[in-house]
């Protein structure tokens, strides 16, 4: 199976392509347009600030080439929230996979939302075969608001969309890649698609 894995201006790639070949796989670090497309599977994952990494996807066109995917693509944090409509953060318009916009929690408690806390899991694929009380581990300080796309949810101040699915695409806020065993099933769950 090839794993494309998107190169971008976000961090914390690496990590990810660790957790990639803890599970046996050899994901490939990509920003070229055919290379992309012609994997099984992409993933989109990230740290980092919304309008900046748009700016850098738009500039090499990858904007056009991850909307346009047909495979099974995931996206990870930032990846997430790039997928969505809008980000409050810099103003963005981003992906618009999912008509969902991205909102900075209040300021009415610890920003970012960072550690290790729960999901209360509402349908869809990716979170399947979970333990009861699995955790995984998050740092973010914007949210996807809830849709009809979520599947899974957390409580941080207020309720937010931890997972969202669509046609072919994915998105978990939480890193898989620092998440123990419970990332890992999400990972083996979008890989067995």
């Amino acid at each position: 199976m090839e794993i494309a894995v998107i190169k971008y201006n976000a961090g914390n790639i690496q990590s990810v392509i660790y957790a990639l070949e803890r599970l046996g796989l050899q994901p490939l670090l990509t920003d070229q347009p055919e290379e992309i497309h012609r994997a099984d599977k992409v993933i989109f994952p990230g740290q980092g600030e919304a309008s900046s990494a748009m700016r850098y996807l738009r500039e090499r066109k990858l904007d056009q080439v991850i909307k346009n995917l047909k495979q099974p693509v995931l996206g990870i944090c930032v990846g997430l929230q790039l997928m969505c409509q809008f980000s409050e953060e810099g103003n963005a318009e981003c992906l618009g996979i999912f008509d969902v916009t991205v909102k900075r929690f209040p300021a009415r408690s610890k920003i970012p939302h960072m550690g290790w806390n729960d999901l209360k899991v509402t349908g869809g694929v990716l979170c399947q075969h979970l333990r009861q009380d699995a955790y995984l581990y998050y740092v973010h300080s914007y949210y996807a608001e809830l849709s009809e796309y979520t599947t899974a949810t957390n409580d941080y101040i207020l309720p937010f969309s931890v997972a969202l699915e669509k046609d072919n695409f994915y998105a978990i806020q939480p890193h898989l890649e620092k998440s123990g065993r419970d990332g890992e099933q999400i990972l083996k769950n979008f890989l067995a698609l």
